[in-house]
C-alpha cells in the first residue's frame, strides 16, 4: 500500500531539522560555508561518489582553482587530471563549461533561482536545488538518491523511484514536505539521514527520528522498500587496445571531447595484425610484443574487458608526436588525466621488465 501525503505530515520537517542540527554531519569541508561555488563544486563531486573518495580530490580542486574564475581559466586538460580517479568524466567537463558559462552569462557570480541553477550545464533539478537551498537560503526541494530512499522509507512508496511514475510521486512528496523556514538544514538534514543512518542495507532505525512515524520500520519493509530496479543483462563488451612503449614513455592519444572517457588520455585501439603499420606511422620500430592479462572494468551500463598488447619499441630520435598524441612519462602515470582502467594497465606495464 502506498501512502500518499499532501504535506500534512507534521513532524516530518521539524523532527528532521532538530536531528540535523544535533545530531547530522557539521564538519565535512563543505559546509560551514554559502559559498554556492564550493557548494556547487561538492554536490557534483558526490555525485555517484561517496564522501570519503570526494573529500581529497575537493580539496585539490579548491586549491588549484580557488574561484570560478579561476576554474574557467584553467585548461580542460588540467581539470581532467585533477578529476583522473574520480569516475563519470562527463562531470568534470561540464563543470568547466559551466564555471566559463558563469563567468561570462553572470560575471561569474553564480545565479541564486533554481530556474536559473538548472539551465547550467550538467545541473539537473535536485542539484539545482540543493545549491539554491544550501548556498541561498531558496525553498526548493531535493531529491537524489538517498533522498529517495528516505521518503519510499517513510511514507511506503511503492515502485521502483527511477521510473517515471514513481518519480514524479517522489517529487510531488518532496515540494509537499518542504518547512517554511530553516530550508538549509532540512536539505542538509535529508543528506545526512540517507547517507548515515536510513541506508541501502542495514539501516540504523533505532536512532533514527523518524522511527515512530516511518512506515517500512513499522511494518519490517526496511528491506523491501525503495523497490529494487527491475534486473536486466549487463551488457558485456571486448575492447583490443596496443601500449606502445620504449620502456620509459607510452604513447596515448587524447579522446573526444564527447563520450564516456572525453578528453582524457588513453591507449589506441588495436590489435596484433596492426601493430607493425601503426608503429610505422609514429615512427617506432616494434622490438618485442607481449599479450597482457585482460582487464575488467565495471561502468553504470556495461562491463568492459581489455585486451592490451604490450608492444616494446624503438622510437625515431627526436621524434615528436601528433597531433591529438602525446608520449607520456610512466612515472607521471599517477598524475595524468587517464581513465582507472587505462592507468591501472599502465601500472603493469611500469611493472614489466624490457
Amino acid at each position: 500500500m502506498t501512502r500518499r501525503t499532501s504535506g500534512s505530515e507534521p513532524n516530518f520537517a521539524d523532527r528532521l531539522i532538530v536531528w540535523q542540527q544535533q545530531h547530522g554531519r557539521h564538519d565535512l569541508p563543505w559546509q560551514q560555508t554559502s559559498d554556492a561555488y564550493r557548494i556547487w563544486l561538492s554536490e557534483i563531486m558526490l555525485q555517484q561518489t561517496q564522501v570519503g573518495t570526494v573529500i581529497p580530490y575537493y580539496r585539490r580542486f579548491l586549491e588549484n582553482f580557488p574561484d570560478i574564475e579561476a576554474l574557467a581559466a584553467a585548461p580542460l586538460e588540467r581539470v581532467l587530471e585533477l578529476w583522473a580517479g574520480l569516475g563519470y568524466y562527463a562531470r568534470a567537463r561540464n563543470l568547466h563549461r559551466c564555471a566559463q558559462v558563469i563567468v561570462v552569462a553572470y560575471g561569474g557570480t553564480f545565479p541564486q533561482s533554481p530556474a536559473q541553477i538548472v539551465e547550467l550545464p550538467g545541473i539537473g533539478r535536485s542539484t539545482a536545488a540543493a545549491i539554491a537551498a544550501l548556498a541561498f537560503g531558496q525553498r526548493a526541494a531535493i531529491l537524489d538518491g538517498n533522498v529517495k530512499r528516505v521518503l519510499a522509507r517513510c511514507f511506503a512508496i511503492e515502485g521502483f523511484p527511477g521510473a517515471g511514475k514513481t518519480e514524479k510521486e517522489l517529487w510531488a512528496l518532496a515540494e509537499a514536505l518542504l518547512p517554511a523556514q530553516q530550508i538549509e538544514a532540512y536539505t542538509q538534514g535529508l543528506m545526512d539521514l540517507g547517507a548515515t543512518l536510513c541506508t541501502r542495507s542495514k539501516p540504523f532505525c533505532a536512532a533514527c527520528p523518524m522511527h515512530e512515524t516511518c512506515i517500512a520500520r513499522r511494518t519490517g519493509r526496511q528491506a523491501e522498500l525503495p523497490t529494487a530496479r527491475p534486473k536486466k543483462t549487463i551488457p558485456e563488451r571486448l575492447s583490443s587496445v596496443l601500449l606502445l612503449t620504449d620502456g620509459r614513455r607510452v604513447l596515448l592519444e587524447r579522446r573526444p571531447p564527447s563520450g564516456i572517457w572525453g578528453g582524457l588520455l588513453a591507449l589506441p585501439e588495436g590489435d596484433a595484425d596492426a601493430v607493425e603499420t601503426f608503429a610505422l606511422r609514429h615512427g617506432c620500430r616494434v622490438l618485442d610484443t607481449r599479450g597482457l592479462a585482460p582487464l575488467r572494468h565495471s561502468f553504470t551500463h556495461f562491463r568492459l574487458t581489455i585486451a592490451t598488447l604490450r608492444c616494446l619499441v624503438e622510437v625515431t630520435p627526436g621524434l615528436a608526436a601528433e597531433p591529438g598524441w602525446r608520449w607520456l612519462d610512466l612515472q607521471d602515470v599517477e598524475t595524468a588525466a587517464l581513465p582507472t582502467p587505462i592507468r591501472e594497465l599502465l601500472r603493469q606495464a611500469a611493472g614489466c621488465p624490457a
